[in-house]
């Protein structure tokens, strides 16, 4: 019941906060829970729903790419300016944080910080209108900062 609970206020926090994805997230889950079949959902989730969700995420940034409106012209273009280069740099940089961040939860047991990971998107969504997408990001980072400061 404790979990409901929770659910509810971050899809409360989520909907006045207008983080329409965790929104989303929140009222599925809390559904398979009143369901009573999140003992069938909840572990094909757990195993594969990251890996699921970003395969849906790619595929949708590699949209121009499948419907002929960035051609190999456009790719050089891009990979030879200072934009291009700086981009490559920086998404080297986030999906290595990315990785980190998906061990720091998972691997390590660390899961108990994402409700302030979330929360930290929503108010960002909210207040900066930003999109929470920053998760395994952010936690990447603070696997950084947490072995550098050899706390974990």
């Amino acid at each position: 019941m404790e979990s409901n609970i929770i659910l509810v206020i971050i899809l409360a926090i989520s909907v006045i906060g207008k983080a329409n994805s965790v929104s989303v997230a929140t009222a599925v889950l809390l559904i398979i829970k009143l369901l009573h079949v999140e003992k069938y959902i909840f572990p094909a989730l757990d195993n594969s729903g990251v890996f699921w969700a970003l395969v849906l995420l790619i595929a949708t940034i590699l949209i121009p790419v499948a419907d002929g409106s960035i051609n190999f012209f456009k790719i050089k273009g891009n990979l030879t300016s200072i934009v291009g280069i700086v981009a490559l740099l920086l998404s080297f940089f986030t999906t290595y944080l990315s990785g980190l961040g998906l061990k720091y939860l998972t691997v390590q047991g660390h899961g108990d910080v994402m409700p302030s990971l979330i929360l930290g998107s929503i108010a960002a969504a909210a207040l900066l209108g930003g999109v929470p997408v920053g998760p395994l990001i952010t936690s990447g980072l603070l696997a950084l900062l947490m072995k550098a400061f050899h706390k974990g």
